[in-house]
């Protein structure tokens, strides 16, 4: 018999999705996918030539668990530089992606019942691993245009609320939280002695030209307590690399790196060595990959501007756009689930509807895609919505 832990684990929305999109596509129907969450460009060649050297010249053994040393201080550095964020390698955690560090991280800090405040709209994973770790979500629902609040993180807490995460730029949303929006929420959490997660895997790729602020830049109070998450996947395309890292106060980094030890040991060494290729030569490379989804940006802005059926509000950063369909959910198609089935069946056109991220009424249109894509992608919205 499976755990009651896994009875109660909720099926990722996306993996049904990709299993319609399969069936379509067996039937021999070319799909539009614009539910994906990942580049569409190919590793940096810079990138991909590190690991071809790692396993050339026989690097492909186990590392130390928590990576190799040259890349965690590579990591720190980049912290110091970018974040003003200063730490030691000892401080640092390379894992198998941000995915299964987050994990980790839950696992470390939930206790049974421990409730970790989680702003709506969201990535579902979150809270599946919340409650896989024994601990609950709590959920924070936010209206458009999803900006997140200390005010709104306050009227949910409790006794028992123990992590504040964060995702900053947001998935679904691309939101960005603003700075004195940081500064309250780090108050917040020194005040009431909670832990925060900040998840920011789309630091970089953002459309504003203003610094980017880490919560645990902030003073060395929150960042006692902050433990920042980020990885190699989105910036520099390497999603299936399986490399992240997390960098946090020294206590809770080892005990994350004894935990990882016990359930993946250390990330692949291949992966290792692009990912510090990544951070020490493959600049030119993200800026380029940003261009190109401020262009998309742009085009969707101006397309979506003029469907008067629904609304957005601008993707800050990521590359999503949450839009609201709730004006065109009838009888036919009562929810936004039931409306994007109706779009993949006779449109062959795959978004993300927004139950999946805890926000029905929406959905999720990822700009990873090529503009002939991203163009064929309107003109079927446009068809089904007349």
């Amino acid at each position: 018999m499976l755990t009651e832990r896994l009875k109660q684990l909720t099926p990722s929305p996306t993996v049904s999705l990709d299993t319609k999109i399969k069936e379509l596509q067996t039937k021999g129907i070319p799909i539009i996918n614009l539910g994906l969450g990942e580049p569409d460009f190919a590793t940096p060649k810079i990138i991909s030539d590190a690991g071809i050297d790692a396993i050339e010249s026989g690097f492909t053994h186990y590392t130390t668990v928590a990576g190799i040393p040259e890349l965690r201080n590579a990591i720190a550095t980049e912290l110091q530089k970018e974040n003003g964020l200063k730490y030691n390698s000892d401080e640092i955690i390379v894992g198998v992606g941000s995915k299964a560090i987050l994990y980790n991280i839950f696992l470390a800090l939930c206790n049974p019942g421990d409730e970790v405040l989680v702003a709506t709209p969201t990535w579902n994973t979150y809270l599946e691993q919340i409650k896989l770790a024994g601990g609950i979500p709590v959920t924070v629902p936010l209206a458009p245009p999803f900006k997140l609040t200390a005010a709104e993180l306050e009227k949910n807490l409790s006794k028992k609320t123990k992590i504040i995460l964060l995702n900053s730029p947001s998935n679904p949303t691309g939101a960005v939280i603003e700075r004195e929006e940081l500064e309250q929420i780090a108050r917040l959490a020194v005040k009431h002695n909670l832990y925060v997660i900040s998840d920011e895997i789309y630091e970089r790729l953002r459309y504003a030209k203003t610094p980017y602020i880490s919560i645990a830049s902030l003073g060395e109070e929150i960042k006692k307590r902050t433990i920042v998450v980020n990885g190699f996947s989105k910036t520099y395309a390497m999603t299936g690399w399986r490399i992240g890292f997390a960098a946090g106060p020294k206590e809770i980094i080892s005990a994350l790196s004894s935990l990882q030890g016990q359930i993946t040991s250390c990330t692949s060494s291949i992966a290792q060595k692009a990912a510090l290729a990544a951070l020490k030569e493959s600049k030119e490379s993200v800026t380029e990959m940003l261009t190109e989804f401020a262009a998309r940006r742009e085009y969707l802005i101006r397309e979506f501007s003029k469907l008067k059926k629904l609304s957005f509000s601008a993707p800050e950063g990521a590359f999503y756009f949450f839009v609201s369909i709730k004006k065109l959910l009838s009888e036919k198609y009562p929810t936004s689930e039931a409306w994007c089935s109706g779009l993949l069946e006779k449109e062959h056109l795959a978004v993300v509807p927004g139950e999946a991220f805890e926000s029905p009424g929406y959905f999720r249109l990822s700009f990873a895609a090529s503009f002939t894509d991203l163009k064929k992608g309107i003109e079927s919205i446009k068809k089904f919505i007349v």
